[in-house]
């Protein structure tokens, strides 16, 4: 059991605020790395996921992008950190919480693409001009500032 189901088992559903962070991947040819989310269906997103106990955002950032995806990454660089109503997330099950977003972004990267089943549909690098109707509300202003930084 993770930190997020220990913390759950003690305080319910009630609003919690949880630190997380996102890694836009850009690869040789301007394209960024997008996750097809298994919740909500079909829905896009910024690879990504919330802290445990002990990490910094950077090891965060590495771990999730590992477990999701099967890259591994270094040289992060920050985009921004996100907060406040926009970060409010409300699960199918009634969990509630806010997030603390770090967004950074990557260019150097190793590893086979493997798609972990469990949290993913698919990954697929997109042309910036491409990105998809139904991504993540909340990462359409992360990468809008990463387009700006380019």
């Amino acid at each position: 059991m993770g930190y997020v189901e220990e913390l759950r088992a003690v305080v319910g559903k009630r609003p919690l605020i949880f630190v997380g962070s996102v890694v836009i991947l850009k690869n040789k040819s301007n394209q960024i790395l997008l996750q097809k989310r298994k919740y909500p269906v079909g829905s896009w997103a910024i690879p990504g996921g919330l802290m445990e106990l002990g990490e910094s955002a950077e090891e965060t950032a590495k771990r999730e992008i590992k477990e999701e995806t099967n890259l591994s990454i270094d040289n992060l660089k920050l985009i921004n950190v996100y907060s406040g109503q926009d970060h409010y997330i409300k699960q199918p099950n009634g969990d509630e919480f806010y997030v603390v977003v770090i967004a950074f972004y990557a260019e150097h990267f190793e590893g086979e693409l493997l798609v972990n089943r469990s949290e993913s549909l698919d990954f697929e690098f997109i042309n910036f001009n491409e990105i998809p109707d139904n991504l993540a509300k909340s990462h359409k202003p992360i990468i809008k500032d990463f387009l700006s930084v380019l």
